[in-house]
């Protein structure tokens, strides 16, 4: 994590320095051969485009409370990479549109976009442009530009019977970092769950690491999924509502985090299903495939299997209680 600038405009708000100020500072973050004209232009990807965006907004999504700058920074870039991810696609670069107070410090600007910059900086993906302008409370919009090859895109509508279903990692822990964040007094005292729940919040990793995985999966590619930034329950809702497949998944396979287990207890199952923003995959493979992915993949588990067809998408815990998406996180 970079330190934060000590430059002296850096205590200034974005006021002081203006647009044109501004523009000089987030035009640090972006290669040079590519900003300052209208519109930034880029080598085309090989195969097909690939475009996401997130909005994050403040007091919805992050506050001052839960989320310094440059997390709020890691944040909106996993948000999008992780979309990019659960596609299959490799990713190129970001713009980023951001709404902001005119009474914002330059140095919260300056942290957001060390934050951006060092999510993307693994991935070879950069900042090539964006937008600015005033709003009465502060919030990022980002779009993601990447890349898949014709056939090998990952879909929601793919799953069928016999598939086996895996997440690649821990559900739960970032709802629980927030509730700590939140409510500090919360949770059994054991500091180093705490501080790893809270880090999951604020600094999720986006699992790009599935995509070299998938050359060897054969072409043309049957690999259904997405990703569970709303929540596991949703995401298996959501693919056997597009596949039109029932699946049964057995609640003791979820994979939760030992510090979850250890500071929140009784809410770990249902945090995990409906907590969201553990920015995490899921996937739905033949069992040949998903083995190979389970054996691959950091942190990757088996979690059920696809039973049959259902044009209802109906999902099943191992208990008989059926998944819902009205208990995940709704905007509206």
């Amino acid at each position: 994590m970079s330190d934060p600038p000590e430059d002296s405009h850096q205590l200034l708000p974005i006021s002081a320095i203006g647009e044109a100020g501004l523009l000089q500072v987030v035009q640090r973050y972006c290669p040079e051969q590519v900003v300052g004209d209208d519109a930034a232009v880029l080598a085309v990807p090989q195969g097909q485009l690939v475009v996401t965006t997130d909005v994050l907004v403040e007091g919805v999504h992050f506050s001052n409370l839960t989320t310094p700058p440059h997390a709020v920074g890691w944040r909106a870039a996993t948000a999008n990479l992780s979309d990019l991810a659960a596609m299959g696609s490799r990713p190129h670069s970001l713009l980023v549109g951001l709404g902001l107070p005119p009474s914002t410090p330059v140095a919260w600007v300056e942290e957001l976009y060390q934050g951006i910059q060092a999510c993307c900086a693994p991935w070879g993906c950069q900042v090539v442009g964006g937008d600015l302008c005033r709003s009465p409370q502060r919030f990022v919009a980002i779009t993601a530009l990447g890349s898949v090859q014709p056939g090998r895109a990952i879909e929601r509508k793919r799953a069928q019977p016999g598939d086996w279903l895996i997440v690649t990692g821990p559900h739960g822990d970032a709802r629980a970092g927030l509730e700590l964040l939140l409510h500090p007094e919360q949770g059994s005292i054991v500091p180093a769950a705490q501080q790893q729940l809270i880090r999951a919040h604020q600094y999720p990793q986006p699992r790009l690491d599935l995509l070299p995985l998938l050359a060897a999966i054969p072409d043309p590619m049957r690999l259904a999924g997405m990703d569970t930034s709303d929540g596991l329950a949703d995401a298996l809702v959501q693919v056997c509502q597009a596949s039109g497949v029932a699946a049964r998944i057995e609640a003791e396979r979820i994979p939760i985090s030992e510090a979850l287990q250890q500071v929140f207890p009784a809410q770990a199952l249902e945090w995990a299903l409906y907590g969201g923003e553990d920015f995490q995959l899921l996937l739905s493979a033949e069992p040949s495939v998903a083995q190979y992915l389970l054996e691959k993949l950091p942190g990757a588990a088996w979690i059920g299997e696809v039973t049959g067809w259902d044009p209802q998408g109906t999902v099943r815990l191992d208990n008989g209680q059926i998944l819902s998406r009205q208990q995940a996180f709704q905007h509206f």
